[in-house]
């Protein structure tokens, strides 16, 4: 069974940076699409970005573009999301997701098959 943890979440202040870490355990880390999505309190699950399998392609909601970077340690179970420039609107728990049945997802989430339970990311204003 494929289980991702997240970590690296916290209270930030607009304009500062965190970055994310999503390690995978109990699968076959190298062959899944991978991608993060936020949740803010009584709002809908949303894209933030995604990266192939390789990590050779990725791919950005436009909210964050420029401001994030996806990326991948295939050889550490890992994958990262930086994030720079934060804003109050940032603010959310953001989830990682795996996709086991192909090498490039999409941006919806039911396209994932496995999730992690989600950091909070708190940006002050």
């Amino acid at each position: 069974q494929v289980q991702l943890v997240e970590s690296g979440g916290g209270l930030v202040q607009a304009g500062g940076s965190l970055r994310l870490s999503c390690v995978a355990s109990g699968g076959t880390f190298t062959r899944y699409a991978m991608g993060w999505f936020r949740q803010a309190p009584g709002k809908e699950r949303v894209f933030v970005a995604q990266i192939s399998a390789n990590g050779g392609v990725t791919n950005y909601a436009d909210s964050v573009k420029g401001r994030f970077t996806i990326s991948r340690d295939n050889a550490k179970n890992t994958m990262y999301l930086q994030m720079n420039s934060l804003k109050p609107e940032d603010t959310a728990v953001y989830l990682c997701a795996g996709d086991s049945r192909r090498p490039y997802s999409t941006t919806y989430a039911t396209t994932y098959n496995y999730w992690g339970q989600g950091t909070q990311v708190t940006v002050s204003s």
